[in-house]
């Protein structure tokens, strides 16, 4: 019994001290789309990717007809997803129905759009940590300055890049590497 109760113990002491797994990649996140289902980023393996934080609110707004352009016409390369925040200039204040409402009319975005979230500061979501944090993904220590910013991420879910909202999607910086 005494051995039974030590080892128990012992299980319990390990797990509770074990860090959470590490996230390497993108592929490792799990996120909730816009209506409320988990997509897993691991889904999208074997294409680059473009995350960018988006704001209906924003004087970058039209850079969503860019995105629809660059998903439409590079689609076989890359996919485009988008991360509405409203850290910026409190420029995406709608909930998430009204934000996937407003991008469908305005923009006929096809390309997936993800649930509200802080994408800077002390609410950042942890795949933001991790974009941001050079020391997690070993390419970039850039955070957003502002909404549409934008990552490129490898078919391996490999930070490539970071580049700032005033780069457009279309750019041959971005188009370049794909």
């Amino acid at each position: 019994m005494n051995f039974l109760f030590t080892s128990i113990c012992f299980a319990l002491f390990t797990i509770m001290n074990t860090p959470a797994a590490k996230k390497n990649t993108v592929h490792d996140f799990t996120l909730k789309s816009i209506d409320g289902k988990d997509v897993s980023l691991s889904a999208f393996k074997g294409k680059k990717l473009l995350i960018v934080n988006t704001a209906s609110e924003c004087g970058y707004t039209p850079q969503y007809k860019e995105l629809e352009q660059l998903y439409k016409t590079h689609g076989d390369k890359v996919v485009v997803l988008g991360f509405p925040a409203n850290d910026f200039g409190a420029q995406e204040p709608g909930t998430n129905s009204e934000i996937k409402g407003f991008c469908e009319k305005n923009y006929g975005v096809t390309f997936p759009m993800f649930s509200k979230i802080s994408v800077v500061g002390k609410n950042q979501h942890p795949l933001y940590t991790f974009l941001s944090t050079k020391a997690n993904n070993g390419k970039v220590g850039d955070a957003p300055k502002w909404n549409f910013s934008k990552y490129l991420i490898d078919e391996n879910g490999r930070v490539m890049a970071f580049f700032p909202s005033s780069v457009s999607p279309m750019a041959k910086e971005i188009v370049g590497l794909l």
